[in-house]
């Protein structure tokens, strides 16, 4: 009878033990090992501080593997995981399913100041229907890298108009050219799939249009987008300054290898490539500078935003928790920390003035610049299904199977017709 109660005791023992290991904090985290070890530490951290423990929720380092996970937990109305991150273009997705927090009352409590973030950011992004939502861990945007000692041997600035950059790369690739075949003046990313939209936002947007206006309607069709996409092409078709293989295979990792083997003059990517031009085995060590991106004469430099932004589940069991860890990795000390020692660019743009910073990341002064240039893609719930068909007929013109005018018309109605389903439901 004592060993069946003394059993008993210790299954009751270990049941409770399990309910108290689901009542801690969880927050889902994915990425590169390196990026979630490094979480992980400062998380460690935060427990120290203050006492409260924390789950680390691995996820997939693939991205749609960890936005599929996220929707299932959200979808079940499951308490676990309280905070995650979250792709920019995911937020008004999650916002309008009703699945995230809203986050007004713990930053007037906290008295945190929304003017220390990229304001654009906040507002373009992490606020839905009048409330915020979510608040940015990191940010990303778009900028041009390049060759410092080539433009300075031709005689050339960095290009503040795209027609400038067109000039510099013909006249510098006929150069390089007689002794490196394989040489051109600027990649960038053309292939069918989501860079490619954001590709096309910059030039658009630095030509004045895009494909939202201020109303929330699309505006694919337009014709300030069709010079710009007619521009795309001509890069590679007319120009020949970007190669064949633009449209087929350039995504942001061929874009970075074909510019770091020294083919290239100039490359459009993110800030993520800026340590790997720099390391010691890179052909073009020493020979990188980085620059907002051209706009159209008479336009605007514009940069497509990225990043991960930080929320909590409205299905939490322990918001007040989540928030204390929101807040922790929102902080000017942490967000210091992930750039110096991680290469993630702070949501905080109080940060890019810290003098540490700008001795240790002298690129920082002209990545301010750039975020706050940078335009949210479309804040629209069904952003997935519009990029989709975007992608689709995007790639269309750049190959030549359609013309631009007629890709953009096609994809409006194809677009509309997606538009018009939404509003139904």
């Amino acid at each position: 009878m004592n060993k069946i109660l003394g059993l008993f005791l210790v299954l009751a023992l270990l049941i409770f033990q399990g309910c108290k290991k689901e009542e801690r904090l969880t927050i889902a985290v994915g990425g590169a090992p390196s990026e979630v070890e490094y979480l992980e530490k400062l998380i460690g951290e935060f427990e120290r501080r203050t006492g409260i423990h924390v789950v680390l929720r691995r996820q997939p380092t693939d991205t749609d593997q960890r936005r599929q996970e996220l929707v299932i937990a959200l979808k079940a109305g499951e308490r676990d995981p309280d905070l995650f991150l979250m792709d920019v273009i995911w937020v008004p997705q999650f916002a309008a399913s009703g699945w995230l927090e809203p986050l007004d009352g713990y930053v007037r409590e906290s008295g945190i100041s929304l003017s220390d973030f990229f304001s654009g950011v906040v507002e373009g992004v992490d606020r839905y229907d009048g409330k915020l939502i979510a608040l940015p861990l990191y940010v990303d945007g778009g900028l041009l890298y390049y060759r410092k000692d080539l433009l300075e041997r031709y005689g050339y600035a960095p290009p503040s108009t795209w027609e400038e950059l067109v000039k510099q790369s013909k006249k510098v690739q006929r150069a390089i050219r007689k002794r490196n075949p394989s040489f051109y003046g600027f990649v960038w990313q053309g292939a069918q799939y989501e860079g490619l939209v954001c590709n096309f936002l910059e030039f658009a947007a630095s030509r004045g249009g895009g494909i939202v206006d201020s109303l929330g309607r699309l505006t694919i069709d337009r014709p300030e987008n069709t010079e710009a996409l007619r521009f795309m092409r001509d890069l590679i078709a007319r120009y020949g300054i970007s190669p064949p293989n633009t449209y087929t295979e350039m995504k942001e990792e061929e874009v970075r290898l074909f510019f770091q083997r020294g083919d290239a003059l100039f490359e459009r990517n993110w800030p993520y490539a800026w340590k790997l031009h720099q390391a010691e085995d890179s052909p073009v060590k020493g020979k990188v500078g980085m620059a907002l991106l051209p706009s159209f004469k008479d336009g605007r430099h514009v940069s497509t935003l990225g990043g991960w932004h930080i929320g909590i589940s409205r299905f939490a069991d322990r918001k007040k928790e989540a928030w204390e860890l929101l807040r922790f990795l929102i902080s000017e000390e942490i967000q210091k920390r992930l750039l110096l020692d991680l290469g993630w660019n702070p949501g905080r743009r109080d940060v890019y003035s810290d003098p540490e910073v700008l001795k240790e990341v002298p690129q920082a002064e002209v990545l301010q610049s750039i975020f706050e240039r940078a335009i949210p893609r479309p804040v629209l719930p069904f952003y997935t299904r519009i990029s989709e068909i975007l992608q689709k007929y995007l790639n269309s013109a750049l190959s030549g199977d359609m013309e631009p005018d007629e890709a953009l018309k096609k994809a409006q109605k194809e677009a509309e017709s997606v538009f018009s389903l939404y509003e139904k439901k």
